[in-house]
């Protein structure tokens, strides 16, 4: 028996369909979800949700946000998230750099440009990283 998984962010539903397994990026680690787990709400922090089926696993990455977890369903509300083979590159470089150049202007560190600067350049890095890994893994399973 599957358990229901819907991924949101701010703009749209990212995924809804059933998993046999769903690794979230915790706080305090990857956290497993099966189904009927027990109910936990938990805040993410960034990284990858693994959604898990018989066939295949899907990823995707989450910029913060609460899991509500029930014994049949998963909900992600995600400050921002997208599926790993939607990222593209180019503009998630062209972030980072932007990013980059800006702190490099030795911006006060309690700053609202220095916070958001850091925040743009933890979230580009992060899609890097989640592309380069799991796009490659994605294609050795096709």
């Amino acid at each position: 028996m599957p358990i229901r998984c819907d991924i949101v962010s701010q703009d749209r539903i990212v995924f809804s369909g059933d998993a046999d397994l769903i690794l979230l990026p915790g706080v305090e680690g990857v956290m497993g979800v099966l189904p009927d787990h027990s109910n936990l709400l938990t805040v993410l922090q960034f990284g990858v949700i693994t959604v898990r089926t018989a066939r295949d696993e899907q990823y995707f990455t989450v910029a913060g946000g609460v899991a509500e977890i029930q014994p049949d369903h998963v909900t992600v509300m995600a400050d921002a998230a997208e599926n790993v083979l939607e990222i593209d590159i180019e503009r998630a470089e062209a972030a980072k750099k932007r990013a980059e150049e800006t702190l490099a202007q030795g911006l006060p560190a309690d700053s609202d440009v220095y916070l958001t600067q850091m925040a743009a350049l933890r979230r580009s890095t992060m899609r890097l990283d989640a592309a380069r890994r799991y796009k490659s893994r994605k294609s050795r399973q096709d």
